[in-house]
């Protein structure tokens, strides 16, 4: 997906997955779900993860999606009351998010990275520099995964910076 084409809009399905991906989806669910035979890379381990055509990333627990990663550039876009989450100044990303829990009384929980997690929605905010840029990288997450050891220590950290 160029920058010159029209980014596809999912919508976030409140601590239970964006667009047409669920949280407990099996690798085979996820590729149909995305209309694609599969993924275009795999990295295995005990949270495995497929890199799927225009920048969207499935992490999955024993095998059943648990996190879904969309790129600040190519992936498809969500919004949040309006607000886009991807490719956003993660300044204003971090602000609408605060704004936001204020409002609606969702619980707010800070990353080791210092990334913004709507806990309760499942959306965790982190940032990538894009050429001279900075930009927020959507993340939407199964809630138990977002209070685990692991996920706060490691999952999925490679975005934050490429």
């Amino acid at each position: 997906m160029g920058a010159d084409v029209e980014r596809e809009i999912w919508e976030p399905r409140s601590g239970d997955g964006v667009g047409p991906l669920r949280f407990g989806m099996s690798p085979a669910e996820v590729a149909q779900a995305l209309l694609v035979p599969g993924p275009q890379k795999q990295v295995g381990g005990p949270y495995a993860q497929e890199d799927f055509p225009d920048g969207v990333k499935a992490f999955y627990d024993a095998g059943k999606l648990a996190c879904v990663a969309l790129d600040a550039i190519t992936g498809p876009q969500v919004f949040l009351a309006g607000f886009p989450l991807a490719g956003s100044d993660p300044k204003q990303g971090q602000q609408f998010l605060l704004d936001h829990a204020a409002e609606h009384g969702n619980c707010l929980l800070y990353t080791s990275d210092g990334s913004l997690s709507l806990t309760d929605l499942g959306v965790l905010l982190r940032s990538r520099q894009v050429g001279a840029a900075r930009l927020t990288r959507p993340l939407f997450v199964k809630e138990e995964w977002l209070d685990s050891e692991y996920f706060r220590d490691h999952l999925p950290l490679e975005g934050a910076s490429g």
